[in-house]
């Protein structure tokens, strides 16, 4: 049976995360299946249902860090030269994942969408955004940092996805997500809500799916 052995030296918080991890199945399979986190039977899960990633496809990570999504993709698009990308993008540094393309640098910056670009070698296919701030606490504060982010990643899709492209992001629920998924039902042909088993029962995540990129422009 695991213990927390140091127990006495961390938060209360950080005890009920640690003890919530070594408990979780969920945890066990990802690290059973070579997975860097939990989050990757996420994506293999809708991916069954949204079948974004294929072969020979350029998608964009967006937040990959540890890189679980990245794996997944690199997995299902089998990138080689002129065949796919997959180009993981994070502020935190990652170890290397197979044949995806690393990119240590601030998404949203204003030169952030040519080296994407010019990463892929074309405009993306795909793109994912698993990002979540970080959690302060207060559901209110959570969920609109949480749009925030959702927001720039949508509006990120303007200049890096093709028209007919897709895109699946993360949001955590409070309200903002009604307004939210009006806007994306104007960007593309077809939306839905995903709440993948694997994430938490108590979790206020959900995943925005869209498909049929509309093209840049559209609000």
């Amino acid at each position: 049976m695991k213990t927390l052995k140091d127990g006495k030296r961390r938060t209360t918080s950080s005890r009920r995360w640690l003890e919530r991890q070594l408990s979780d199945p969920f945890v066990a399979e990802a690290k059973r299946q070579g997975y860097r986190s939990r989050a990757a039977l996420k994506l293999v899960e809708m991916e069954a249902k949204a079948k974004l990633l294929r072969p020979g496809r350029r998608v964009v990570d967006l937040g990959a860090a540890p890189g679980g999504w990245t794996q997944v993709a690199v997995e299902r698009v089998k990138p080689a030269p002129g065949k796919g990308a997959v180009v993981a993008i994070d502020i935190t540094p990652m170890a290397a994942i197979g044949d995806a393309t690393l990119l240590e640098l601030d998404a949203f910056a204003p030169d952030a969408p040519q080296r994407i670009l010019e990463a892929l070698g074309g405009p993306a296919d795909i793109l994912l955004s698993d990002m979540a701030p970080p959690a302060t606490g207060h559901g209110s504060t959570d969920h609109l940092r949480s749009m925030a982010l959702a927001e720039a990643a949508l509006a990120l899709a303007d200049d890096l996805l093709r028209p007919g492209g897709g895109f699946l992001v993360k949001i955590l629920q409070g309200g903002g997500e009604v307004e939210y998924e009006r806007l994306m039902r104007r960007k593309f042909e077809g939306t839905r809500r995903l709440k993948p088993a694997s994430s938490r029962a108590d979790s206020r995540e959900i995943y925005m799916l869209g498909t049929g990129f509309r093209g840049p422009g559209i609000n």
